[in-house]
């Protein structure tokens, strides 16, 4: 007798079908499992026998061959074991034969007590099985709230296989799992942190709610206790709320890599990452053996904070220049090639120096000259070139420090402004696909979407012959004018916006002389 079963394997965050084949013939009793599986899926065998028997189902006495097709790609993990043990039962005799598997997927990992386990990647797996026409997935417990996020398919939230086999059978229906779309609308960002507990800094706080308008990244730049790590752990605040189909999208990633903490099926909050600089650079745009997601992609739609830039090595931050400009990251490895997806903003944040006290009013300096310009060499020209934002964020007076009349904005304030900036860049740019932010627009874009008044076209030429500015940097400025033009609801960029702009450029001739 011949079953077949479906389930679902991963390849980068897309999910495939894989069918499960058994053949079972009255032989002396074997067990074949083919189709290029990998080292977890063969020892397979031994968990679903032994899940068998300790499910109250006698393991069928026959020769059976399971092929997992498509055979000539590599099965990964141990999502297929639910799919393999029902199509065992099913050729015994244990599962009904009317039972119609054609429109159903089953993916899980079994325990040797017949209960199932979690898998990566539940969510990707389902958007697959949807759009293969597949109209149930069932999915352990831990994942099924996971998966019911995708639409147009019903969800089962499976704890063991005897509970499976009864819904099979048609014994005992199993609840689909609905999507909880409410919880998600309704999230509220967390009140341990919010953009008034930073003291002073109003350029700074002026600069990171430019930069959350137009999706720049941005450089912050002061000595050590000025407030950095501050804001930059604030910028996620200030952001527009993730929408669902970002939360999907962001969702695939962390499910992929296992990052998903335990009860959340969907993020509801953009993400911030912060990896410590020892990091390698696989580590941080992804790879391996089998390849997983880096930093870059886990921080999709969110933030990637890099604190102490100079101290990670220069390979790392070199590593970032291509995934800045392509927002995902191709990683290429002799079975395949696997694409991750990494549109996020980066802040970096570093000391003028080793000692970090170059520049201050009062304290003195321990750094050489050479020591000074080794320390800021680290960070290679086309990184720098690919933040728009540099900001000099100055020691805090005591004063400052120990005010409490004044209380600045909140995180919901600016909020407020951002998501306003952005909806004004959205509907100049309705035309354009994949144009969230001005960020993301090209050369060609900037001279249809950045049209100047004769004042701001003057300012931007003369910075443009003095400082000795390239192709590259005159479009970075343009960007960085056309949002702060946005904030400010005008559809023609002022010259008060473009000085503003090269404003932010200006740290190029302090510490790299640009």
């Amino acid at each position: 007798m011949l079953s077949v079963v479906y389930s679902a394997g991963l390849f980068g965050i897309d999910g495939y079908i894989v069918s499960v084949e058994c053949n079972a013939q009255s032989r002396i009793p074997d067990f074949e499992l083919v189709g290029l599986p990998d080292l977890a899926v063969k020892e397979a065998k031994e968990r679903v026998r032994t899940a068998c028997e300790n499910s109250g189902y006698r393991f069928p006495a026959l020769e059976l061959t399971l092929n997992l097709a498509p055979a000539d790609r590599r099965k990964e993990g141990s999502a297929f074991d639910v799919a393999m043990l029902l199509g065992i039962l099913h050729c015994g005799g244990v599962i009904n034969y009317g039972v119609d598997f054609s429109d159903k997927c089953f993916v899980g990992e079994l325990s040797l007590s017949g209960s199932v386990r979690g898998v990566r990647g539940a969510l990707c797996m389902c958007v697959a099985a949807r759009d293969a026409g597949i109209k149930e997935f069932y999915a352990p417990r831990e994942n099924a709230k996971e998966a019911a996020a995708v639409e147009g398919i019903t969800v089962y939230a499976v704890d063991n296989i005897k509970d499976l086999v009864s819904h099979l059978n048609g014994q005992a229906r199993l609840a689909p799992v609905e999507c909880d779309r409410a919880a998600f609308e309704n999230a509220t960002l967390s009140a341990d942190i919010d953009f008034s507990d930073v003291k002073g800094q109003a350029m700074a706080k002026r600069a990171m709610e430019i930069a959350a308008a137009g999706g720049h990244n941005i450089l912050l730049i002061g000595p050590p206790g000025t407030g950095k790590s501050m804001l930059a752990k604030r910028l996620p605040t200030i952001l527009p709320p993730l929408s669902f189909d970002e939360a999907i999208e962001s969702t695939k990633v962390h499910s992929v890599a296992g990052t998903l903490k335990d009860g959340v099926s969907l993020l509801a909050h953009r993400t911030f990452r912060s990896p410590h600089h020892t990091m390698s650079a696989v580590s941080l745009v992804g790879g391996g053996i089998n390849p997983m997601p880096g930093e870059v992609s886990l921080a999709h739609n969110g933030v990637l904070f890099l604190d102490e830039l100079p101290e990670f090595p220069k390979t790392v931050t070199d590593s970032l220049r291509q995934p800045i400009e392509d927002r995902r990251v191709t990683i290429t490895r002799a079975n395949g090639r696997v694409t991750y997806p990494c549109s996020f903003m980066l802040v970096a944040a570093m000391n003028p120096c080793r000692c970090g006290y170059f520049g201050h009013p009062t304290k003195k300096c321990t750094c050489s000259p050479n020591d000074v310009r080794r320390y800021i060499s680290k960070i290679s020209g086309p990184l720098l070139d690919r933040i728009d934002i540099q900001i000099e964020l100055p020691s805090l007076s005591y004063d400052e420090i120990s005010s409490s009349s004044e209380r600045s904005e909140s995180s919901e304030t600016v909020r407020e402004r951002v998501v306003a900036a952005r909806e004004f860049a959205a509907s100049r740019m309705s035309a354009e696909v994949g144009i969230y932010c001005n960020a993301q627009l090209s050369s060609s874009q900037i001279r249809k979407y950045c049209p100047m008044d004769d004042a701001a076209k003057a300012v931007i030429k003369s910075a443009y012959e003095r400082l000795g500015m390239s192709a590259r940097g005159y479009d970075r400025i343009l960007r960085v004018a056309r949002t702060i033009a946005d904030i400010d609801g005008k559809e023609v960029i002022s010259a008060s916006a473009v000085a503003e702009a090269i404003q932010y450029r200006s740290l190029d001739k302090k510490y790299w002389n640009n």
